[in-house]
């Protein structure tokens, strides 16, 4: 008998954990539907199924709790970019696209405070890493605390004045170097090239925003491509495929002047290819693009499923560390 009812015990716990497992795969293949997002046009979901566990590698929470910086304050366009964009709105947008992974970049309103980034990671768990904003100040402890809580990843927007510097590349990358992170790049194309050299010194994997910002419309004529091409031949360097309205003259809904852009980088290192939506797409002010007719474009920039996977789900584990402890 009570062999007979440790196998009862055995068989209810391996069902129990059955169960779970299924679940867990239910929930990492989310059907993508209609959806009313903030910040996006559009309710209908993407033509384009994403695979399970795809990643959207370039995304923000904005949160007016927070201070904004007073070189952001002194701006213009200040009052679009504090507005709130919360974890919940962003959520809704996973549901419309199908991706279930994403990277919280700290945006250029709270200069080195990071905890707009840090809060989002804790609300969303393990699906999320993030991307943080740092200087030359920052103590080995916090940068071993910010590592423990998901970050892979320090962001130097040098497109705006702002605390990280092109003087501060260099020894920042070495030391997050150490703890297997890399540095992420958003400067103009021209800046882009003009570091080229720095940028080929540097230890740490390079990760580069929005195509390298090259001049619209789109072009490989551009400089940066060849810049940034000769730096991923170095096997450290990768590329956002996001932000086509920041390249594009002709716009929606094709941005085909992006497209041979596009197709020239996967062309040429498939494995180093990342994609992200920009959500909330701060630079576009109040114009808020369709995020499916976004998504849809890799069909063409990638018709290939197997490159499309690659960039959506293997590329982003590969830089980010999902399945490895945060």
């Amino acid at each position: 008998m009570a062999e007979m009812r440790m196998a009862r015990r055995s068989f209810i716990k391996g069902a129990a954990r059955a169960a779970v497992a299924a679940m867990t795969c239910v929930a990492s293949v989310r059907a993508s539907h209609a959806q009313q997002v903030p910040f996006s046009a559009g309710t209908a979901p993407p033509k384009l199924k994403a695979p399970p566990n795809a990643c959207d590698c370039h995304m923000h929470i904005l949160d007016d709790r927070f201070p904004t910086t007073p070189q952001v304050a002194a701006r213009p366009d200040a009052a679009v970019r504090t507005l709130n964009a919360s974890v919940a709105d962003y959520r809704a947008l996973q549901k419309r696209l199908g991706t279930t992974r994403n990277i919280v970049v700290t945006p250029t309103n709270y200069g080195t405070d990071n905890r707009v980034t840090v809060e989002a990671l804790a609300e969303i768990g393990p699906t999320a890493r993030g991307v943080a904003v740092v200087d030359t100040s920052v103590t080995e402890a916090e940068l071993r605390r910010l590592s423990g809580l998901g970050v892979r990843g320090i962001r130097f927007n040098l497109n705006n004045p702002g605390p990280a510097t092109v003087d501060m590349i260099e020894p920042l990358s070495r030391r997050v170097n150490d703890l297997g992170w890399h540095i992420q790049i958003s400067a103009s194309a021209k800046q882009i090239v003009a570091m080229e050299d720095l940028l080929m010194r540097v230890p740490s994997p390079v990760t580069f925003d929005h195509f390298g910002h090259p001049l619209p419309p789109a072009s490989t004529d551009d400089p940066v491509f060849g810049t940034i091409r000769r730096l991923i031949d170095t096997g450290r360097a990768w590329v956002k495929m996001s932000g086509a309205y920041m390249a594009s003259v002709i716009g929606p809904p094709t941005y085909a002047d992006v497209a041979a852009l596009a197709q020239a980088y996967v062309k040429a290192a498939p494995d180093r290819m990342l994609w992200g939506s920009d959500w909330p797409h701060r630079t576009l002010g109040r114009k808020h693009p369709d995020d499916a007719v976004l998504f849809d474009l890799l069909a063409q920039w990638v018709p290939n499923e197997a490159t499309r996977t690659r960039i959506l789900v293997q590329n982003p584990e590969t830089l980010y560390g999902f399945g490895k402890p945060a």
